[in-house]
């Protein structure tokens, strides 16, 4: 009886619906003290977008053009030394932060961003780093922050999932580990969405109930509510039964929500026009609109079909541009569309990669000239939701290649996020296998002077 009434939206959220009233009924989730930000968007650049080709300037890279890195670890056979950023670097805004003509549209919404420039990461490959960066851990499978997020402050809209990712393919490095609930509760696993479709039926299978209209629809579960009801008398209110019938309700109402949340088509040309009409635009558009419906996590992945497009091992130049001018207008155009909502304020959003790439080349052949991993020193934009901005946080060395002053790592990324959340990362904690895990676990440090 539970699936046939729910048929309509049997796809997305139900059984987190159920876990979720269940979990209410023994818990009240809420912050640790007044947040700043409510809801967090984070933009992934897959792959590992160049730190010194985008935020962080190293004219002392043309100082050593050619030169070979010092350190048993940088010698490679194939490099032809380091190579100077051949995108200039001017200063934008009030603010004077230094951004690289590869983001001309970011550039014009710099004193919304703090830009971090000591990030750093345990490992320079992509599996573990991805963990890494969404789950604090490099191994799988813990859960991800947003799953950390529902479960510690729970949803603002019964009506819609409360995490969300956003993906143009099915094809992504790790997968669904990167947003996974693990060992919490089921309700905290996101609901993940494959965008390369951008018709509601798509994106949201089964949105629709084909064989009935909602009026049949109304009064099958009304029925059915009756019958449960009569059976819960019996039951001295059993508390899984009651939660059953919440979620068949919730499930109700879902389906109406996001019909209208997921269809970007209500949004006006000029916006579609200021975002851009590509997978990744449409992306950033639709997670407007979640968040601004109450959806507390969304992620969006920026891949392709070849899964890492800013895994720019070959031809660099080109492909770091081409990635640019796409990601570019449409982050630009989501912080300029929440400031003009009034949505920034406390909202989040997040632009980065799992690393950053080498200052040094990875190839001999200057035509087809590329950069490596880089785990050591790397950048972050953050925008919104307390962070303070027209700021730059922390720096690399003169050539890019260690994080030097207020070194950030992920974990000291993940406090922050957590702290500007209203959570203390040192509280949020779930026991499991004997012992109480941490998104941080026994890491992290609140980055106190970007938050306003």
């Amino acid at each position: 009886m539970l699936r046939r009434c729910t048929a309509g939206f049997g796809t997305i959220g139900l059984a987190g619906m159920l876990g979720r009233e269940q979990a209410r009924a023994f818990t009240v989730p809420g912050p640790h003290f007044t947040p700043k930000a409510k809801r967090v968007i984070f933009l992934f650049m897959n792959g590992g977008p160049s730190h010194i080709d985008t935020f962080d300037p190293k004219p002392a890279l043309k100082k050593y053009e050619n030169k070979q890195p010092t350190g048993r670890i940088y010698k490679n056979p194939n490099s032809s030394g380091f190579m100077p950023s051949p995108f200039a670097f001017k200063r934008h805004g009030q603010s004077g932060v230094e951004v690289s003509e590869s983001l001309p549209y970011i550039s014009q919404v710099i004193d919304e961003c703090c830009v971090i420039r000591s990030m750093h990461t345990d490992v320079p490959n992509h599996e573990p780093a991805l963990l890494q960066m969404h789950t604090g851990n490099v191994q799988p499978i813990r859960p991800s922050i947003g799953s950390w997020l529902q479960y510690g402050l729970g949803s603002l809209n019964d009506n819609l999932p409360g995490y969300v990712v956003l993906r143009p393919t099915n094809k992504i490095v790790v997968g669904p580990a990167l947003w996974s609930n693990s060992f919490l509760p089921a309700q905290h696993q996101a609901v993940s969405v494959i965008t390369a479709n951008m018709k509601v039926d798509k994106l949201v299978p089964n949105v629709r109930n084909t064989s009935l209209i909602h009026r049949e629809q109304r009064q099958q579960l009304n029925l059915i509510n009756r019958l449960n009801q009569l059976h819960l008398t019996k039951r001295n209110n059993d508390l899984e039964l009651n939660a059953q019938i919440k979620a068949m309700e919730t499930a109700y109402s879902m389906q109406f929500e996001a019909m209208h949340t997921f269809d970007i088509e209500k949004e006006s040309a000029t916006t579609r026009e200021k975002y851009g009409r590509t997978p990744f635009a449409n992306s950033c558009l639709l997670a407007r609109r979640l968040i601004e419906s109450g959806v507390r996590y969304v992620g969006v992945y920026y891949v392709n079909n070849g899964n890492q497009p800013w895994d720019t091992h070959k031809n660099h130049n080109e492909n770091h541009t081409k990635l640019c001018r796409d990601s570019d207008q449409a982050t630009a155009a989501l912080i300029s569309d929440l400031k003009e909502r009034g949505l920034l304020e406390d909202t989040l959003v997040i632009w980065g990669g799992e690393f950053g790439r080498t200052p040094y080349a990875q190839q001999k052949n200057k035509k087809e000239v590329g950069r490596d991993h880089h785990n050591t020193a790397f950048s972050m934009m953050l925008a919104g939701g307390g962070v303070k901005g027209g700021i730059t946080y922390g720096t690399s060395d003169e050539l890019g290649m260690h994080a030097q002053e207020d070194r950030m790592h992920v974990h000291d990324l993940h406090a922050t996020i957590l702290h500007l959340m209203g959570i203390d990362h040192k509280k949020l904690t779930f026991h499991w296998s004997g012992r109480d895990f941490r998104l941080t676990d026994i890491h992290g440090n609140v980055a106190q002077d970007i938050i306003v």
